[in-house]
């Protein structure tokens, strides 16, 4: 009687085992991304610009957390002089408003983070009078296919 069982079992689990091992290892659908890009200045005062790239070099655990919670795929900065390029990933379609507002609402680090280094910005020439970091236009893609 347990050969039988045991058989019996052998002969239902097995598929069902594979079935979810093979599941469990089929490629997960990569969700399309669509990438923007920003610019802002920082205040020309060469201690100003110390600090602020300090603190990216020790961003505060919460901040990251808030972007992961938010959806964020990546956030990667870039400097000339003063000027700021901020490229992200995210999904394509997605609300960058309410991520924004969804990062920020994480943890009240992440708000306190945002009031510290909205300190250091200021708007690039043509930005509007409350706006600071200003998204740019694409004028010109190459692309190997």
């Amino acid at each position: 009687m347990n050969r039988i069982s045991f058989a019996v079992l052998h002969r239902v689990l097995l598929p069902v085992a594979i079935l979810i091992f093979s599941a469990c290892n089929t490629p997960r659908k990569e969700t399309a991304l669509q990438e923007h890009v920003f610019v802002v200045n920082i205040v020309k005062d060469p201690q100003k610009l110390k600090a602020y790239l300090d603190y990216h070099q020790h961003i505060w655990p919460e901040v990251e957390a808030g972007f992961k919670k938010a959806g964020y795929r990546k956030i990667t900065l870039y400097r000339y002089n003063y000027l700021l390029v901020m490229t992200i990933a995210v999904p394509a379609g997605a609300d960058l408003g309410q991520m924004g507002k969804t990062a920020e609402a994480y943890d009240k680090r992440c708000a306190e983070w945002n009031r510290l280094m909205d300190g250091y910005q200021e708007g690039v020439p043509g930005a509007g009078e409350h706006e600071k970091w200003v998204e740019t236009t694409p004028f010109y893609q190459f692309n190997q296919e």
